[in-house]
């Protein structure tokens, strides 16, 4: 094999963008589809079982999503990128699940993009320091089923919120654009989220050797 068949073969040959993948699937290279949802199809899941809580539901919209991201493939313009367009297809359909579960009808995502009142937000009873950081403690294997029932305690638009930015790390702007709401209403949602989870969760965390009074906590 000549040097330039053995380079063509180079394992550490540089893997197409999802960009360059979005763009000869939408030329009709099935290949290229299956390409990218190999890539994000488990982090779609992960999100699905987050809101969800159940395995098959999650299942469930881990299909729709692709079904849906290949059916509306053609109008996708590359205004975000293609992983945070699967992410609020999926944020959708589960919560269009979740509605379903509650007896409710179903609205769009764009229905609720006036920003909260921050004079609601809670104000914490107990606060102490954390020995470790949230975001450390989330991806904590020995903490993460109390931090996923902690979860279960906030309502749906704060908890898919705090999944959005602090799980999965999209930016406040991408949370924005995933979710149709603005960023200030995504900044005091996260807010509510991050001091309601933060109240819960200093019971079993918090260091009672560092506790303060909430009228001196000036944590953002």
């Amino acid at each position: 094999m000549d040097a330039q068949g053995q380079n063509r073969q180079s394992p550490n040959a540089a893997a197409p963008t999802d960009e360059t993948l979005v763009q000869r699937a939408q030329a009709g290279d099935l290949a290229a589809f299956e390409e990218l949802v190999s890539r994000h199809e488990g982090r779609v899941y992960a999100l699905a079982w987050r809101i969800l809580r159940n395995q098959h539901d999650a299942e469930d919209i881990t299909q729709q999503t692709f079904l849906d991201a290949l059916e509306h493939l053609d109008g996708f313009r590359g205004d975000a990128r293609f992983g945070t367009w699967l992410l609020r297809i999926a944020t959708y359909a589960a919560l269009k699940v979740i509605r379903k579960r509650q007896g409710l009808d179903t609205i769009s995502l764009e229905g609720a993009t006036h920003p909260d009142a921050e004079a609601d937000a809670p104000r914490p009873e107990f606060v102490a320091d954390w020995r470790e950081s949230p975001e450390h403690l989330v991806r904590n294997r020995e903490t993460a089923r109390l931090i996923e029932s902690a979860l279960d305690e906030l309502d749906e638009k704060h908890r898919v919120v705090f999944l959005l930015r602090d799980v999965e790390g999209l930016s406040i702007r991408e949370t924005a654009e995933t979710l149709g709401i603005s960023e200030a209403n995504v900044k005091v949602r996260l807010l509510r989220a991050r001091l309601q989870l933060r109240e819960r969760l200093t019971r079993i965390f918090g260091d009672p050797q560092r506790q303060v009074s909430p009228a001196s906590d000036h944590t953002h």
